[in-house]
């Protein structure tokens, strides 16, 4: 495996609902960067994700998808998947909750964490009681708690209204900038405020086609001309590809 990349993905077959999904698709991820991927829904790209995560062993019929050693990969989707009936910091130390480990070292953590994410005030709440916003909050705290250096998000934006998804934008580029993160999305803008590299899903097979490397410290400003024009033109083409 090439020391550069932390997971490849060589030949993969992927049938899916009776449909070939993925043919000899192929793909590398850089380690130490942010990848966007764009696409219809359906066109593939959750279900990329979920072969990165080895989620879908059942549906792959051949290739291989190698990861770095010592990877260790954490999600973070649209549903935020918090239980309502454990409190906020339980839900942030969920694996050492359901292993019977959670600890006073485990504690003091997910109460910093949740400090990072500025929801120290709301330890107090259920759940239920938290906005949409509050909750992706916990869910990048819980993230966070795993000590991933691979970040798997499936639009945990998509979800928030315009201010908020703004500001989980800068927060959790802020938290995981010495990660390496593959989003999924739909927005072009978000894939290039987020991003160092964009891709397209298209067709059917899914083939995988680069559009975009970004320099510059993340996130992206679109008040910058070259990006705005950039996002013209991501809507352009998925506009022509109907993708």
């Amino acid at each position: 495996m090439n020391n550069n990349f932390i997971a490849q993905i060589q030949n993969l077959n992927l049938n899916f609902k009776g449909k070939k999904l993925f043919n000899n698709l192929n793909f590398n991820i850089l380690e130490n960067t942010s990848i966007a991927l764009l696409g219809s829904s359906g066109v593939g790209k959750s279900t990329l994700l979920r072969c990165i995560a080895d989620l879908e062993i059942e549906n792959i019929s051949n290739g291989k998808i190698s990861l770095k050693n010592d990877t260790n990969i954490a999600w973070l989707s649209q549903e935020n998947s918090l239980y309502p009936w454990l409190s906020i910091l339980d839900n942030v130390q969920l694996a050492y909750h359901l292993k019977g480990k959670k600890t006073k070292q485990t504690l003091n953590k997910a109460k910093e964490l949740l400090e990072q994410v500025n929801m120290s005030e709301h330890l107090h709440k259920k759940i239920y009681e938290l906005s949409g916003g509050q909750k992706q909050r916990v869910a990048i705290a819980r993230t966070l708690m795993q000590d991933a250096n691979l970040i798997l998000m499936d639009e945990p934006f998509s979800a928030l209204d315009a201010i908020t998804k703004i500001q989980l934008q800068e927060l959790t580029c802020h938290l995981l900038k010495d990660k390496t993160v593959v989003l999924v999305t739909h927005d072009p803008q978000e894939a290039i405020k987020l991003s160092n590299h964009i891709y397209i899903l298209e067709n059917q097979p899914v083939s995988i086609r680069k559009v975009a490397t970004l320099e510059g410290t993340l996130p992206h400003q679109l008040s910058n001309e070259k990006l705005w024009n950039l996002q013209e033109e991501l809507i352009y083409q998925l506009k022509e590809k109907n993708i």
